[in-house]
């Protein structure tokens, strides 16, 4: 009878315990990690994006950026034709010049009507003493008809002298009263002028400041997003060109499912895997968890009040900064996805 060989007899058996222990180790580890960390897959790398908007409409010149490009801030992305905006200022100054002639001539008419006035109280002096002079030689002739020294003739003469002279000083009186009283019109026709002259400097001003918008400038250090303008094109002023997406600040922002928040708070240390990066484990640490759900904040978020409830495990934003940032900030983009982990703090 042939002896049966002992090692194809147990081989199977010491497979299968093998199998076993290697299962239950696994398995019991990856139960140990299950209950001392909370994870999620549902999270991304989140940063700033800033927009590239223009402050006046016109058409594009040039632009001085393509897609993905490295900008710093305050870099020159693009430039608008300004060969209208000129010619209104050039239009503008040219008003501005009119205007102050027009205060000169202002001024001018002012000087001749102060003159003119002084001309007419001379003259009006002048009546006066005249007037006077002719109301003493009526007296006197009045006095020598009466005693019959003079005739009557020479009498009526000198009387009608003295009158026409004081009519001519009552009227010397209006002329320069209604001259005064243009005074008033002059002086606002002047504060006009002025006004005028300070309105158009304001207006030289706000197109010199639109001038000043022909070129668009980076609004923060970063990397171009997509282009959204070429050159010969007309934009409208807040028309977005083009996006920057900082890259000087990263985060991640995990959503972590409600059963899960009781085991989270502040301060806590995460473990960060990217998916396209699976054999680099980043260190995070949570620095703020949303107020709201996920659910809630969105655009249409579900009422529960209309009788067509489904329960549905709801998750929590929760935001992570990455530790050593700049270490990594090379592999980092905004959008990917990774998995969270966070140990458990009994």
């Amino acid at each position: 009878m042939e002896t049966e060989n002992p090692i194809k007899k147990y081989l199977p058996k010491v497979i299968l315990i093998c199998v076993i222990g290697v299962a239950a180790y696994y398995g019991y580890k990856k139960y140990k990690y299950s209950v001392s960390h909370e994870d999620t897959d549902n999270a991304q790398i989140e940063t700033y994006f800033v927009p590239v908007l223009p402050r006046m409409a016109g058409y594009v010149k040039s632009v001085n950026v393509k897609d993905y490009d490295v900008v710093k801030k305050d870099e020159v992305l693009a430039e608008i034709d300004t060969d209208e905006a000129h010619l209104v200022l050039d239009e503008l100054n040219a008003d501005l010049s009119q205007a102050q002639t027009d205060i000169e001539n202002a001024k001018a008419n002012i000087s001749n009507l102060n003159v003119t006035i002084s001309s007419a109280n001379a003259n009006l002096k002048a009546n006066y003493l005249r007037r006077e002079k002719a109301k003493k030689d009526a007296e006197r002739d009045a006095n020598l008809l009466a005693d019959n020294a003079i005739t009557r003739k020479q009498g009526d003469d000198s009387k009608s002298n003295a009158e026409i002279l004081s009519a001519q000083y009552d009227a010397g009186q209006e002329d320069i009263l209604t001259a005064k009283s243009r005074m008033p019109i002059l002086q606002a026709a002047l504060h006009k002028a002025e006004s005028s002259i300070a309105i158009k400097k304001v207006k030289i001003e706000q197109q010199k400041l639109r001038l000043s918008y022909s070129k668009v400038y980076a609004p923060s250090s970063g990397r171009i997003g997509k282009k959204n303008v070429e050159a010969g094109q007309f934009i409208q002023a807040g028309q977005p060109l083009m996006t920057i997406v900082q890259d000087a600040s990263f985060w991640v922002v995990a959503n972590f499912k409600e059963t899960q928040m009781s085991n989270l708070k502040i301060g806590d240390e995460t473990e960060l895997k990217l998916d396209a990066y699976p054999d680099k484990i980043l260190k995070g640490r949570i620095i703020s968890i949303s107020e709201a759900t996920g659910a809630k904040s969105s655009l249409l978020p579900a009422d529960n009040a209309s009788g067509n409830f489904v329960k549905v495990t709801q998750r929590v934003p929760v935001k992570i900064e990455i530790l050593d940032l700049d270490k990594n900030k090379g592999m980092l983009r905004a959008g990917l996805s990774l998995e969270v982990s966070v140990p458990i703090k009994k």
